[in-house]
């Protein structure tokens, strides 16, 4: 009697045309836009070295996302250790111009880090509960009371009516 069949993984190439927008707009969503970049690569990097023993090939998009929100936390715990500068930088390059919910997404990283996650990936990568709960290793009704939890949240420090915030980003 022959073993287990496993899967076969797609080339990783595939992988990241399919699911690298998603990870890139999560980790912009963590981290803001002028560090996504970053976050995305050091996700991407450590993907392509775990990715041969990938379990299942059928959750590689939770698998990457959950791999970008780990490296999120890993340059927020950098950042606290970094040294801060004495003297003014160099201007250099001009700051990127603020994107429209550059304000909003600013309220949304200040969540708990549960809530922030469960926000991104419920309303930029457009994930159901249950994916929202494989993403972040939890069940489905965790990952909706994280995003419930959060919306209330930002109602509440943004003086919004019910239903304003997420109304127009709701899944139909």
């Amino acid at each position: 009697m022959a073993g287990p069949t496993r899967l076969r993984l797609a080339p990783f190439e595939e992988v990241l045309e399919h699911h690298g927008t998603d990870v890139w707009r999560f980790a912009a969503s963590q981290v803001g836009s002028e560090r996504a970049d970053d976050v995305f690569q050091e996700t991407m990097v450590a993907a392509l070295a775990a990715y041969p023993s990938l379990r299942d090939p059928t959750m590689v998009r939770s698998w990457l996302l959950r791999i970008a929100a780990r490296k999120a936390i890993d340059l927020y715990r950098f950042t606290a250790r970094a040294p801060i500068p004495v003297e003014d930088p160099d201007p250099g390059v001009a700051p990127q111009a603020p994107l429209p919910d550059d304000d909003l997404w600013t309220e949304v990283r200040a969540l708990p880090a549960k809530q922030c996650q469960a926000v991104a990936l419920r309303f930029v990568c457009d994930l159901d509960y249950r994916e929202v709960g494989e993403a972040m290793d939890t069940s489905p009704e965790a990952a909706r009371r994280n995003v419930f939890e959060a919306l209330k949240s930002l109602r509440r420090q943004l003086g919004s009516p019910q239903g304003e915030i997420d109304a127009s980003r709701r899944r139909r």
